[in-house]
């Protein structure tokens, strides 16, 4: 019996993810047309040529380029910072970028410093 009720619950689900992806496909579509008919437009005002555009898209300079520290993440070009603190007793680290851990904070509220957690 509770499996046939989970079947049953689960095909619900899927059809209405599987109707809400059609939603959003459409309005998608809905959003794209006026900006494809500007783009139409201004190639016509403008002469410029679909090959033109192949050519102005291929050029590197041109590319939409991901900005910001997740970009430079997935580039690759970030490299690991040194642990600048270390807990005593557990012997966790933190580089001291971001949110400071708990331990910090609890030390903090207890009246210590944050200098004494130096490595």
């Amino acid at each position: 019996m509770m499996t046939r009720n989970y079947a049953t619950q689960q095909a619900k689900i899927q059809k209405e993810i599987e109707r809400l992806h059609k939603q959003a496909q459409s309005l998608q579509s809905k959003q794209r047309k006026p900006v494809i008919s500007n783009i139409l437009r201004s190639m016509k005002e403008y002469d410029i040529t679909p090959e033109e555009i192949v050519a102005a898209f291929g050029k590197s300079g041109t590319k939409a380029r991901k900005t910001g520290p997740k970009a430079a993440k997935a580039e690759g070009t970030r490299k690991p910072v040194a642990p600048k603190y270390r807990h005593p007793d557990t012997a966790a680290t933190w580089t001291g970028r971001g949110k400071a851990p708990l331990w910090i904070v609890e030390a903090e509220k207890n009246g210590q410093p944050r200098q004494q957690f130096l490595i």
